[in-house]
């Protein structure tokens, strides 16, 4: 049933680029293509190919490439736009059976389909489909050679032929004489030569203009300086640097990365790794090549299928970032913060030169590649709530997750949560008649206190001050510290804490969906927004901030909502008294500054509560985490201390082996490791009591 779903998922993904691409304006649509169709395109040119600033293509792929042209001119782009797609269906394929073995059952079903779908949604692709480019032809070109059944021919032919389309590719060529498959090296080259020869012989003029004036396309589309160029040149060129020091600096971190980038790829092709192996030196070409625009950078992607990490909790970081960034713009990877705009605008540079030069991936000789250290998790337990199903899909881990995929995870969470609450419908019409809704419910109930409470507020100076700060800052200090702490201090009741705040979030968005709500202060009943000021509710563009965020996501209240998981949370954690009625007053006290600043009605904060309270149930339904778990894990500062401590232990002993000192050395050894484990076993059965009282 899984690979059904993952199948139509795929299918569904692939469906909806295509329509997406045909549904564009024709101006907007395939503009690239333009270069090769259109009036003074490939097809109908009469002088040199590179007269504008369009066509950045080799002149073999102008020669080669024109039957397809004219089928998409005639066919006006939607035989171009599905021929595409047919190539990433076979590429994600081909990338399927390309894994390093051994691959279990399971992985080889749902590879093709997790390849496809994510082939479909990255960057790279999504521009070549909307832009009309022939980028995915080099790409499957290569992949293929990394088959089993490819031959050194077939691979040397199949290089060379993507090298004549994007000439960075010949780094192949060195990689495969490197591996001592020399005669495919020769032959990749060879083929190279003679492609090149016959787009030189057809078009001598626009060949000269290729390589000799533009020096293998440096100067072509796009100026280079430009954020789309992620390449080496182009992040020089970004910070100012340019002239004669540009091009030697540039020369010597070319080289820097090729050579390092290389012998990685070199070194993974003997361990077998061969799609690894290509993911890298694609890699390394798109860092020295002078433009590396979008469309090219699938190579990126395909650095993923490497495994990083000892742990088993760690392996995901990598292929998750590297997702991340080949599918989401910088934006969404990173907050809009100057010091991390470089960073943010250069990322697909970054990761390329993170999969040549810098990620340890590991060998397929290492003990680690199909036995890394396994998550400690504990079953599904019962608590006094018997009563309640457990689904037992998932089971709870109990060590500390890796920090790195916590931080991206949270970042890429909270900007959906914006993006989603930024498009919930905002029709005000609706959005005020659930206002009177509210209200009416509440007059009828008796707890209608927003206005002559807002009033009071308004009128007394310091309160106000106090209430303003405390709903645009105080209440986003203590859900982060605490989640802070959690991390550093409980990471298994990090773990246990964490679920439901995120069902609760997410309960939220659903109900910021269905039920668009005007809070008191954009009623125009006489409220009065105490850290905005008044509002010309005349204009439907009230305000600045209407431009920011969906003003009319007021049910439920996640000011009320968060404070509240913090209260539970403290309360339960927390080892002193005051500290648990400190807790406990939280949410009280953020109910009252939402009332008064006259942003939320008394119902908001109930829903708040609702959704908090269906998280811990949603968490107790799928985990089976009916109170607070133990720790099984140590803080970070008693993890640093036992490593340090073991080093200690371990290092006479491997002196007195390596000088040759075995007298009686060895019993003691035995002892010391036999005394380590047995804490260890201990601390294994002390975690399984511990989870049959939870």
């Amino acid at each position: 049933m899984g690979l059904v779903a993952l199948w139509l998922l795929a299918g569904v993904l692939a469906v909806r680029q295509a329509a997406a691409v045909l549904r564009l304006p024709p101006d907007e649509r395939l503009t690239d293509l333009e270069t090769w169709i259109g009036a003074h395109g490939v097809l109908h040119v009469s002088g040199s190919l590179y007269d504008g600033d369009s066509f950045t293509g080799t002149p073999f792929s102008g020669l080669v490439l024109k039957p397809l042209t004219q089928a998409a001119e005639q066919s006006l782009g939607v035989a171009w736009t599905f021929g595409t797609l047919l190539l990433v269906v076979v590429l994600g394929l081909v990338v399927a059976r390309s894994l390093p073995g051994p691959v279990s059952r399971r992985t080889s079903l749902i590879a093709a389909p997790l390849a496809i779908s994510l082939l479909v949604l990255s960057l790279p692709v999504r521009n070549t489909f909307t832009l009309g480019q022939t980028s995915i032809i080099p790409v499957l070109l290569v992949v293929l050679t990394v088959l089993p059944r490819t031959s050194g021919r077939q691979a040397g032919v199949l290089i060379g032929v993507a090298a004549a389309l994007q000439p960075a590719l010949l780094l192949f060529a060195v990689v495969l004489w490197l591996i001592g498959r020399r005669r495919a090296a020769a032959l990749a080259g060879a083929t190279f030569a003679v492609c090149t020869a016959l787009a030189w012989a057809a078009m001598p003029h626009d060949s000269w203009t290729y390589w000799g004036h533009h020096i293998g396309g440096f100067g072509l589309g796009a100026p280079a300086d430009s954020l789309a160029n992620q390449s080496l040149h182009g992040l020089l060129l970004r910070i100012g640097i340019e002239g004669p020091m540009e091009l030697a600096l540039l020369a010597v971190l070319g080289v820097a990365v090729a050579v390092i980038g290389l012998r990685r790829a070199v070194r993974y092709a003997r361990d077998g790794q061969l799609l690894l192996a290509a993911a890298i030196t694609g890699s390394v070409a798109l860092a020295v090549s002078p433009t590396s625009w979008q469309h090219q950078q699938l190579w990126i992607l395909l650095a993923m299928v490497g495994r990083v990490g000892r742990r088993g909790s760690d392996r995901l970081v990598w292929p998750v970032l590297v997702v991340l960034t080949m599918s989401l713009n910088r934006t969404a990877l990173l907050p809009d913060i100057e010091i991390l705009g470089h960073i943010g605008y250069n990322a697909p540079l970054l990761a390329a030169l993170a999969a040549a030069c810098l990620v340890p991936f590991l060998s397929r000789t290492s003990p680690r590649w199909d036995d890394p250290e396994p998550t400690p998790v504990a079953e599904p337990a019962r608590s006094r709530f018997a009563w309640v199903p457990l689904l037992r899909v998932l089971k709870r881990p109990l060590s500390r997750p890796n920090l790195m995929l916590e931080l991206v995870l949270i970042r890429v969470g909270y900007f959906a949560y914006s993006w989603i609450r930024g498009h919930a419908p905002d029709e005000r019409s609706v959005a005020e008649g659930h206002g009177d809704q509210v209200l009416t419910l509440e007059g009828w109930l008796h707890i209608d206190i927003e206005h002559w409470f807002n009033a009071i507020v308004a009128d007394t100076g310091w309160l106000r001050d106090f209430m303003n700060w405390y709903y645009s800052t105080f209440h986003f200090m203590i859900p982060l510290s605490l989640l802070a702490w959690l991390y550093l201090r409980r990471p298994a009741t990090y773990r246990w804490a964490r679920t439901p705040l995120a069902f609760a979030t997410m309960l939220a968005l659903v109900g910021f969906w269905l039920y668009p709500l005007a809070p008191p202060r954009l009623m125009g009943l006489g409220y009065v927004d105490t850290a905005h000021g008044p509002q010309d509710l005349s204009n439907p563009d009230f305000g600045a901030l209407t431009k920011l965020s969906n003003q009319y996501a007021a049910m439920p209240s996640l000011h009320v909502g968060w404070s509240l998981w913090c209260g539970v949370v403290i309360a339960i954690v927390a080892p002193y008294v005051w500290a648990k009625v400190l807790g406990i007053l939280y949410p009280l006290l953020t109910t009252a500054v939402i009332v008064g600043t006259a942003n939320h009605y008394v119902l908001d904060a109930i829903g708040g509560a609702v959704i908090v309270t269906a998280g811990f149930a949603l968490q107790y339904v799928f985990l089976g985490v009916g109170g607070r778990p133990h720790e099984e894990a140590p803080p970070l500062s008693a993890t640093m201390g036992a490593a340090v401590t073991r080093v200690r232990g371990l290092v006479p002993g491997l002196v007195r082996q390596r000088s040759g000192r075995h007298d009686g050395a060895e019993p003691a050894e035995q002892t010391r490791i036999g005394a380590a484990e047995s804490p260890e076993k201990g601390a294994g059965a002390r975690v399984e009591r511990d989870d049959q009282r939870v």
